[in-house]
């Protein structure tokens, strides 16, 4: 017969046990165990904690949800002020920050060249508040005012990331009180995924991830904030009872040793200059993070400098946000303009007025297809919020519903298209609407446009401008037209430009060198593989992976050619979607003359024996490239890899071999730091393709 001891000791090691699987999946990001298994656990709990309720703890994992809904929340002051923090916008603002701070510890009679700083991403979500006694979470609260906030206790437990008590080492007695902030926010890849659920149910989308997180964690019905995806990261150390610390980088480390999210990638640094870099990289990494940031927190690492800098105002001296250009801007949205693609696709595009927006001013954005804007309910004269990070092409996230006035236009995509007059069709099972004429303008120039692009042929020189001046002269209705042309067709030709401050344009035109150079490209450019060359072709559905694999299947253009569906399909990692496309891009004549005409140019058309001898030394081998390299772009590294048999993944997991990691890594780097991967440095990289080549 099971004893009562002996349950409660099963009760008690379950609670264990899901806690530790929670602080792997939500805080490490390490799982080991799938959402199966927990469930088994977690269902296993539960029926024990209904069946023995006198076992019932406020602490337990199956306790996250289950307040009633309230009818309004309280208001709660915290131990300490939740300060604000003063902004540098620039370089010499931080500079001068910095300058302040020395000459504050030299008058106090400290030494200014003992101070470290500690920098950390500004996360663009909500500040809170955990209160923590005995171990146990007792209150959450929203900043407030930064003296008095509101009780969301209920909301934030529910935040799986958020231990509701401390990871306490064997006989460790936690402080009494402890006070921990942090900032709750929605991940990216998170919160596209919830607001594609709430448009599918006809529910308004969220403008941003901050509006969205924001609003969650204030849901007067906990059940509610439960189904949200939410985050913390964890950044601070407030108020104290029996705990100790002496330095921000300190408190970082208590709070990871007591189960804490804290974010990977805070370093801190004595030189003053590795900060100045540090921002920097910040700002070029919140493209590759998955989370919204607005900019890096510098902060005065010693406690004791923290005490002598004191406060002015609502500010602490002893730290500043350097903020990064806006990610994110509300305009007007003009009209709704469709260009057509190389494979005949219209592509709808909002039409702005100009606006700032991560640092750049744009007048453009994408909006992807017809059932995007439906689904955000996008309409020709609304006000919407666009959003860019990095150097991504700016995107409509959604309308600004409350600044409606019922002027506003829905959109639909045109019958006929805009560049050719032909009628459009939409193929069953697609979301895009197409035209079907392959002599379409529009079709070819972006096909033309694709042909010389870096990843395809590579031809130096000849960018988009110049493709669709060479279109309009009437030099280029086809591939195979580039290798027809000559010298005197591009010497003087416009291929940008510019405007003087009166306003005058200044055409900028092709020079002898350049055009020497362009036919030198041109000429080079006959030297690319086959699987280059079938890529440059720009059929549908064949990327630079599938082309590999179709050419080092059938060798040569002949055989694929000849090649059934059936044969095509049959080949590892290509379908019979492609195979279609394959097989209906050879089955017209135009294609067909295209390759002849490309053959005779002198293109690669069949596997050269040297590359069929080629070994491939990385096979089997996975790739995780991060950060910036200064002697190749991506694209180049990427192909370097695949050429010897290697291939790249987007993240870093188990099956990682490598990380390649460049100049400003992003959080890739921890993690394969944190995996044992090996690491290797820009110079690592280049000196092992070329050793095993």
């Amino acid at each position: 017969m099971v004893t009562p001891s002996e349950i409660s000791k099963q009760v008690e090691e379950l609670r264990q046990e899901l806690d530790r699987h929670n602080h792997l999946y939500y805080v490490l990001d390490q799982p080991e165990i799938s959402d199966a298994d927990y469930d088994r656990l977690f269902a296993e709990l539960k029926q024990l904690e209904q069946k023995y309720p006198e076992l019932q703890s406020p602490d337990s994992p199956t306790r996250r949800v289950g307040a009633e809904p309230l009818e309004s929340f309280t208001q709660v002051r915290h131990p300490l002020p939740m300060l604000s923090l003063a902004n540098a916008r620039n370089e010499q603002e931080l500079e001068d920050w910095h300058n302040r701070v020395d000459k504050l510890i030299v008058d106090a009679g400290l030494k200014s060249e003992s101070a470290a700083f500690v920098v950390e991403p500004k996360i663009d979500g909500l500040a809170i508040s955990l209160i923590y006694e005995n171990g146990s979470l007792v209150r959450g609260s929203t900043r407030g005012n930064g003296e008095i906030g509101e009780d969301i206790t209920a909301n934030l437990r529910t935040i799986h990331a958020i231990p509701l008590t401390l990871r306490l080492e064997a006989g460790e007695e936690p402080p009494a009180v402890v006070e921990v902030r942090g900032e709750v926010y929605l991940p990216l890849a998170a919160f596209q995924r919830y607001n594609q659920e709430r448009a599918a149910v006809g529910e308004p989308t969220f403008a941003n991830p901050r509006n969205a997180a924001a609003g969650s964690v204030r849901q007067l019905d906990p059940r509610i904030a439960a189904r949200r995806p939410l985050s913390i990261w964890c950044y601070q150390v407030g108020y104290t009872e029996g705990l100790e610390l002496n330095s921000h980088s300190q408190a970082l480390d208590w709070l990871i040793a007591h189960g804490f999210k804290i974010n990977p990638l805070i370093e801190r640094y004595e030189d003053f200059t590795e900060v100045i870099e540090a921002c920097r990289a910040w700002e070029q990494r919140r493209a590759e993070v998955d989370y919204d940031i607005d900019g890096a927190v510098v902060k005065v690492d010693s406690y004791a400098m923290h005490n002598t800098l004191g406060v002015v105002g609502r500010d602490p001296r002893w730290a500043v946000a350097y903020k990064f250009a806006p990610s994110t801007a509300v305009t007007h949205l003009l009209t709704i303009g469709v260009n057509v693609g190389r494979t005949g696709a219209l592509n709808p595009y909002a039409v702005m007025e100009p606006v700032e927006v991560g640092g750049v001013t744009v007048s453009q954005a994408t909006l992807h297809n017809e059932d995007d804007i439906r689904r955000k309910d996008i309409r020709e004269g609304d006000w919407v919020v666009i959003q860019r990070a990095g150097d991504v092409i700016p995107q409509v996230v959604g309308p600004v519903i409350q600044k409606r006035t019922g002027s506003e236009r829905e959109f639909r995509l045109p019958d006929i298209c805009p560049s050719c007059g032909s009628h459009t069709v939409r193929p069953e099972g697609e979301v895009v609407v197409r035209c079907p004429n392959r002599s379409c303008p529009s079709q070819i120039v972006e096909s033309i446009k694709h042909f010389v692009s870096k990843g395809a042929m590579d031809i130096e020189g000849v960018g988009e401008r110049l493709v669709e001046n060479l279109y309009k002269l009437g030099l280029l209705r086809n591939l195979a037209d580039i290798y027809a042309l000559k010298e005197n067709d591009l010497v003087g030709l416009e291929v940008s430009h510019s405007v003087n401050k009166q306003g005058k344009r200044l055409p900028q035109r092709l020079q002898e060198t350049s055009v020497a150079n362009i036919f030198k490209a041109l000429q080079d450019s006959r030297e690319r593989l086959f699987h280059r060359v079938l890529f440059a072709l720009g059929i549908r559905h064949v990327g630079s992976i599938n082309a590999q694999l179709l050419a080092g299947h059938f060798r040569n253009i002949d055989e694929l050619m000849a090649a059934s569906p059936e044969e095509i399909s049959a080949v590892d990692g290509i379908g019979p979607v492609i195979a279609e496309a394959v097989r209906d891009y050879f089955a017209e004549a135009h294609n067909l003359e295209t390759v002849k005409r490309l053959r005779e140019a002198g293109l690669q058309f069949e596997v050269v024996a040297d590359e069929e001898e080629t070994p491939k030394p990385l096979a089997g081998k996975t790739f995780v490239l991060t950060g910036t390299m200064a002697s190749l772009g991506r694209a180049e590294a990427k192909e370097k890899i695949e050429a010897l048999g290697g291939k790249v993944s987007g993240s870093v997991g188990k099956g990682t071999d490598f990380l390649v990691a460049g100049e400003n890594p992003g959080s890739k780097l921890r993690k394969a730091e944190e995996l044992g991967k090996k690491i290797l440095s820009e110079a690592d990289f280049l000196s092992l393709v070329s050793r095993v080549r």
